[in-house]
């Protein structure tokens, strides 16, 4: 590729350059890079068997696959794909990092810090699909070496000629056509390890996995919903959010305006008042979602949110998670925190089944554990003062609880996929506030929004 109208690479790239990768983007390249790691894997899971079984050892599929050579393998592997192999891992990260076996967590938490990005020939070969062959004239210039690689799409900084400076989503070459045998792999790999989830509910999770992964690649879709928040926070003090440029979105490209920000954990360095404050514009904006929008960004990577320290506003990056929420679960909710609110456990347990969040085989088999987890969230919710998140011994009694519950088996069962998105944004924002070890009122934030609200009408199915 020329190097006119492109602006030089930092000069520390050695680090950079050991992530170019290639991404497989034929159906026969994917499919022979995961036959690659499972054959890896397996391989790795004979030897590792064999010597444990020569020991005397006790051995499993799921502690013969969590080995760090295979821990390795698959890191390496799940990177080098992207798509919907790394997205998945990512989401169970997020949705599920605090109960999972340890190296399993380290897998994850790795795919989502860890992206591998297009050398410059495969890039360019995008683009010139995408915007032709003499696409660089729109530039003064466009750096080739991202600013951000993700599972779906790498991000490149540009300047167009008359001088707008952009952020440019570019999505991998081959990512949308291979979700559907990229999640179906790695649910193979999930049942071999013994991570996957009942039989019965296997199919609910992959058709839910693929419907929202298609919508991720879909970047117009993506830029339609960045209009719809630029214009619902337009008159919300704390909050950027990046203009569309139409011109030049395409279908594998979506470009924007460059917002400068740190990433969102710096907060954690602020002074205690001005973190509070702008977590809690976070935490509003989450109920706003929920109760207001009626639309919703279900995936709170940190890497989606960003600060600026010099207006302490927050910047919103990534809307391709973004769906309506079902009426009936944003109902069930409210539901919820009123009956907590008010202390009334009872209609608490009522409003929990009702939204299915809980089935009442559940309440039926385990009333006293059932009733120690709702006095636990009572409590935590009626206190009027700031909540320190970092305080985290009540999620340990909750867990011990829980996990008891889930010894049972015949109380097993899928939540409604729609109240899981909800539930996945909500826990993923209470992770970020345990990280900033913010303070903050919740009873006050959701009185204010529940005040400002009412209920939204339930069409019946």
């Amino acid at each position: 590729m020329a190097d006119d109208n492109f602006e030089n690479p930092p000069e520390n790239n050695a680090r950079d350059r050991s992530r170019e990768r290639s991404v497989p983007s034929g159906r026969m390249a994917r499919l022979g890079t995961f036959g690659g790691l499972v054959g890896g894997v397996v391989g790795g899971m004979a030897a590792e068997g064999a010597r444990r079984l020569s020991s005397g050892e006790r051995v499993s599929a799921r502690d013969l696959i969590l080995t760090p050579g295979n821990v390795r393998r698959m890191t390496d592997k799940l990177s080098h794909l992207r798509g919907a192999a790394m997205k998945m891992g990512q989401m169970i990260s997020l949705d599920s990092g605090d109960v999972l076996p340890p190296e399993l967590a380290e897998i994850l938490a790795r795919l989502r810090d860890q992206a591998n990005f297009m050398p410059t020939r495969q890039l360019d070969k995008v683009l010139r699909e995408e915007w032709g062959a003499d696409w660089r004239h729109q530039f003064k210039w466009f750096n080739p070496r991202p600013i951000a690689a993700a599972s779906i799409g790498q991000v490149h900084k540009a300047m167009t000629r008359d001088g707008e400076e952009l952020a440019i989503k570019v999505q991998y070459p081959g990512v949308a056509k291979s979700i559907d045998s990229d999640v179906d792999n790695v649910m193979t790999l999930l049942r071999v390890a013994g991570f996957a989830p009942p039989e019965l509910e296997i199919d609910k999770l992959l058709a839910s996995a693929k419907k929202q992964l298609h919508e991720e690649a879909d970047y117009s879709r993506e830029g339609a919903q960045m209009e719809l928040y630029r214009e619902q926070l337009a008159d919300t003090p704390g909050f950027v959010v990046p203009r569309l440029h139409e011109e030049l979105t395409r279908g594998s490209i979506l470009a924007m305006s460059f917002e400068e920000g740190v990433p969102i954990e710096r907060l954690e360095e602020e002074a205690p008042e001005r973190r509070d404050t702008a977590f809690g514009n976070l935490l509003r904006l989450v109920t706003r979602e929920l109760f207001d929008f009626g639309v919703m960004q279900t995936d709170p990577n940190f890497a989606n949110f960003r600060y600026r320290p010099s207006t302490g506003e927050i910047v919103l990056l990534d809307f391709g998670a973004c769906r309506p929420v079902d009426p009936a679960v944003a109902n069930g909710y409210r539901e919820m925190l009123i009956a907590g609110l008010e202390g009334n456990r009872e209609e608490v347990l009522t409003a929990t089944i009702a939204a299915g969040f809980m089935m009442p085989i559940v309440a039926e088999r385990h009333p006293d554990r059932v009733a120690r987890m709702i006095d636990i969230v009572v409590e935590q919710m009626r206190a009027d003062a700031p909540f320190d998140f970092a305080d985290r011994g009540f999620v340990h009694l909750l867990r011990e609880e829980g996990y008891a519950i889930a010894q049972d088996k015949q109380t097993w069962s899928f939540p409604p996929v729609e109240t899981l998105f909800v539930q996945r944004k909500v826990s993923g924002i209470a992770l970020l506030g345990t990280r900033l070890k913010a303070k903050v009122n919740l009873r006050r934030i959701v009185e204010e929004e529940l005040a400002r609200t009412e209920p939204y009408e339930v069409t019946p199915s």
